[in-house]
């Protein structure tokens, strides 16, 4: 068996020409014109791409955006003071800050002053909240990202038996509580394993669904850790070296070449959960707007 491969550029392109169409009926139909703004503090390179990838999508597809590129000294205060003006400006519906941020900066106070409404990457107390209710109005975007290309690829989640690896706040705490809500696209058995599981192995060779969200090891996961026919979804990042021109090299936590051979389905690094992230991002900035006026 080789794995069938989930194009997550595919699927994003799809997701984004279907967005599009919302974008130029808010605007023809409301005056409505979506609104995003991004905040990096310091010249962290890998959070400078990110930006600027978010930043690009925003003008690929209509939504209104603005970048604040603060210097590393800012100060917390300074820095809350620009939220607590953003939370009041109505063009802007969603407010990312970029993290990780300067030492000197708490990220919770931080991620605490953005107006919950305008929390678009879903991190708010208050939006995890209402996720483990079951009633969100926004996903945290990886976790979401992926949930869709489950659905879109055809994966059956219902009753499945799913292992998360790795329980961060971002991806795989919300990825599980996404995953076992009573709803279309959910409905799994899930389990989170972790640095302190113990026999890693035993959970990964049951899992008819395996995300890999470690992002400590790259090409940790191999074949002999999953069973035939599993589904793969790989959401890690690792920069392992460059090519003679200079290109960084990219795996994830899965040793993809190994494991496709024995996988159902797979997706790759770079190309697979990555492009959803953004994505969904933009998603949830234009269902933001929608809140925000009512419209939903």
């Amino acid at each position: 068996m080789t794995a069938r491969i989930i194009n997550g550029i595919e699927i994003a392109n799809q997701i984004r020409e279907e967005l599009k169409a919302g974008i130029i009926a808010l605007k023809s139909e409301h005056n409505l014109i979506p609104g995003l703004v991004t905040i990096l503090v310091g010249v962290d390179p890998a959070s400078q791409v990110y930006v600027s990838s978010k930043v690009k999508a925003c003008q690929t597809m209509g939504i209104y955006s603005e970048r604040y590129d603060l210097p590393a000294d800012t100060g917390e205060q300074e820095l809350l003071a620009l939220i607590k003006s953003l939370n009041k400006n109505s063009n802007i519906h969603g407010i990312l800050v970029q993290v990780p941020l300067p030492k000197h900066i708490n990220e919770n106070t931080v991620l605490m002053a953005i107006d919950p409404i305008k929390d678009v990457d879903g991190f708010h107390p208050i939006n995890i909240g209402k996720l483990m209710i079951g009633e969100p109005d926004y996903l945290p975007c990886t976790p979401y990202g992926i949930q869709i290309l489950l659905i879109r690829s055809h994966i059956e989640t219902e009753g499945a038996d799913v292992v998360i690896i790795g329980r961060s706040n971002i991806l795989g705490k919300p990825m599980a509580a996404i995953l076992m809500q009573k709803a279309a696209g959910a409905n799994a058995t899930v389990t989170v394993c972790h640095t302190k599981t113990r026999d890693l192995i035993s959970h990964t060779r049951r899992a008819d669904i395996l995300i890999a969200a470690a992002g400590n090891k790259p090409k940790f996961i191999t074949a002999d850790m999953v069973k035939e026919g599993v589904v793969i979804i790989d959401a890690s990042t690792h920069r392992i070296g460059q090519t003679s021109e200079g290109k960084a090299i990219i795996c994830g936590d899965v040793d993809f070449d190994s494991v496709k051979e024995k996988a159902k389905a797979i997706t790759p690094v770079p190309g697979g959960v990555g492009p959803m992230t953004i994505t969904m991002l933009m998603s949830n900035t234009i269902k933001a707007a929608k809140l925000i006026n009512k419209l939903v």
